[in-house]
C-alpha cells in the first residue's frame, strides 16, 4: 500500500493497516488505532482487553525482530482480528500448550486470553495473529467471585491447586535477584521504562507473597532429607486475591524475567540461570492468574517432562576423571545436567552403560517425592550458595533405572571454572 512509518489506512467498516518502525512509541500507536475501530464498530466492550494483548505482540515485535512492523485490525461478525508482520524469521510454537509448557516471548497473556491465534512464515518474516470476540472470555476485569473469599469488584480470586511452596520460595528468591539486575541493566536505556517495568513485575511477586504461605523446613542437613519430602512442602490449595490492576503486572513479570534470563544466558547479569523446573513453574503461575482472570478454571501444577538433551562439556573440564573412576561418580552442570557417569555409579543405578544417564536431569534419579527439595535446593545453592547438603556424607535413596530405589550414602563437591561455570561432583556409594 506504499504506506511509510506512522502512516496509517482505515476504513469506515473497522479496518487498519499501519506500518510502524522499531520505537517504544509504537506501542501506543497500535493501541490507538484498535481503541479507534472498535469504539466506530461499536464494540467497546472488547476495548481495554483488546488494548493490552496487541501491547503484547507488538511489544514482542518490538524486542525480539527489532524491524518496522506491519499492524492490521478488522472488525467484523466474528469479533475482532489483528495482525503483526515483522522481519524476524523466529517463530514462536503453534502447538496448544500444556499448563507447564514454555510459549513463545510475551505470548502468554494472549494464549490465555483470546479465542484463537497463529503465527505464519513468510520469505521475510512471519505474522503474528489473534482473534478476539467475547468480552467475558477476554476481560481482565471479571464479576465478582463467590467462592468462599468474599465478593471484591476491585479484585479477583485465584486458586493455585498443587502449589509447590518449596519451588514458588526459591523461584521468588531467583526472582527478585534476576529483576534487579535486569532493571540496572536497563537503567540508561533509550526509550525504555525500567523502573516501571521492575514496579510492575515486583508488585505481582508481592501479591503472591502476600497469600503462599512458606514450607515448615528447617535446613538441619540431619533432617532436612526427612522434612523436605511431598507432601509436606506442597499446598493442595492457594487462594490468591489478586486487585484487578495487578492482573497484567503478571504478563509483565514474565516477560521481564524471559528478558532478564536471556542477560543471563549471555553472561550480561550475575545472577545465574534456573532450572527447567523453576522457568515452567514462573510460566504456569502468571498462567494461571491470567486464565482465571479472564474466567478460566484452575489448573493444578505439574512437574513438565523433560527431553534428553546433548550435552556441552564446560570449557576447562575433563570428564575422563568421572567416566574412569573406580567409584560411583556422577558430574553435573548448572542446569542440573548430566555430563559424566562412572561404572560403579552406573551399576549401583542399574544401568549398563553409563553413557545411558549422560544428558538426562539428575532429578531422573531422585524419587519423586524428593524432586521438589532437590530443584529448590539446586536454585539456592547457585543463587546465594545456601549449601545444607554440600561436602557431607548424606544418606537418602536413589530411584533406579527399573524404578526401585537403593539406600545410597551421597557426598556433593563443587568444583568451579570461572567466568560463571562449574561442574557439581557427586560420590555415591551404598549405604553402610
Amino acid at each position: 500500500m506504499g504506506l511509510t512509518s506512522g502512516d496509517a489506512e482505515s476504513s469506515a467498516t473497522g479496518s487498519f493497516e499501519v506500518r510502524l518502525p522499531p520505537q517504544p512509541s509504537s506501542v501506543a500507536a497500535a493501541r490507538g488505532q484498535v481503541r479507534d475501530i472498535l469504539v466506530a464498530s461499536g464494540r467497546d466492550d472488547l476495548v481495554e482487553t483488546a488494548s493490552l494483548l496487541v501491547s503484547e505482540v507488538v511489544t514482542n515485535a518490538l524486542l525480539h525482530a527489532g524491524t518496522d512492523m506491519l499492524v492490521a485490525g478488522e472488525v467484523g461478525d466474528d469479533g475482532l482480528q489483528i495482525s503483526v508482520r515483522d522481519g524476524s524469521l523466529h517463530l514462536p510454537s503453534l502447538r496448544r500448550y500444556a499448563a507447564t509448557s514454555g510459549t513463545g516471548r510475551g505470548l502468554l497473556m494472549l494464549e490465555a486470553l483470546v479465542e484463537d491465534w497463529g503465527v505464519s512464515r513468510h520469505e521475510d518474516g512471519k505474522t503474528v495473529w489473534f482473534r478476539l470476540d467475547r468480552a467475558e472470555a477476554g476481560d481482565v476485569p471479571v464479576a465478582p467471585s463467590t467462592d468462599g473469599l468474599g465478593a471484591d469488584r476491585d479484585s479477583v480470586a485465584v486458586e493455585l491447586r498443587n502449589m509447590p511452596l518449596l519451588l514458588h520460595a526459591a523461584w521468588q528468591e531467583h526472582s527478585e535477584a534476576l529483576l534487579r539486575e535486569y532493571l540496572l541493566v536497563n537503567l540508561d536505556t533509550e526509550g525504555s521504562d525500567p523502573i516501571q517495568l521492575h514496579a510492575e513485575a515486583t508488585d505481582a511477586i508481592a501479591v503472591l507473597e502476600e497469600h503462599v504461605p512458606r514450607a515448615r523446613l528447617e535446613l538441619v542437613p540431619d533432617r532436612v532429607m526427612d522434612d523436605a519430602t511431598e507432601p509436606m512442602v506442597s499446598a493442595p490449595r492457594v487462594q490468591v486475591r489478586v486487585p484487578l490492576e495487578s492482573v497484567p503486572h503478571f504478563a509483565t513479570l514474565d516477560r521481564a524475567i524471559e528478558a532478564a534470563l536471556d542477560l543471563s544466558d549471555e553472561g550480561l547479569v550475575l545472577t545465574p540461570p534456573t532450572q527447567p523446573e523453576v522457568q515452567a513453574f514462573r510460566r504456569w503461575l502468571c498462567r494461571q492468574v491470567l486464565r482465571q482472570a479472564a474466567g478460566g478454571a484452575p489448573e493444578p501444577w505439574q512437574v513438565p517432562s523433560d527431553d534428553r538433551d546433548a550435552v556441552t562439556i564446560p570449557d576447562g573440564w575433563d570428564p575422563t576423571s568421572v567416566r574412569e573412576s573406580t567409584v560411583g561418580l556422577i558430574a553435573a552442570d548448572y542446569a542440573s545436567r548430566i555430563l559424566a557417569v562412572s561404572r560403579p555409579a552406573a551399576m549401583l543405578l542399574g544401568y549398563d552403560d553409563p553413557d545411558e544417564l549422560v544428558g538426562e536431569r539428575v532429578v531422573s534419579i531422585v524419587p519423586e517425592r524428593y524432586r521438589q527439595a532437590h530443584v529448590a535446593g539446586f536454585t539456592m545453592y547457585l543463587l546465594v550458595g545456601r549449601e545444607p547438603l554440600m561436602d557431607r556424607a548424606i544418606p537418602l535413596p536413589a530411584l533406579r533405572r527399573n524404578g526401585s530405589e537403593v539406600p545410597i550414602e551421597l557426598v556433593v563437591h563443587h568444583q568451579p571454572l570461572g567466568n560463571g561455570e562449574g561442574v557439581l561432583v557427586a560420590e555415591l556409594s551404598p549405604a553402610p
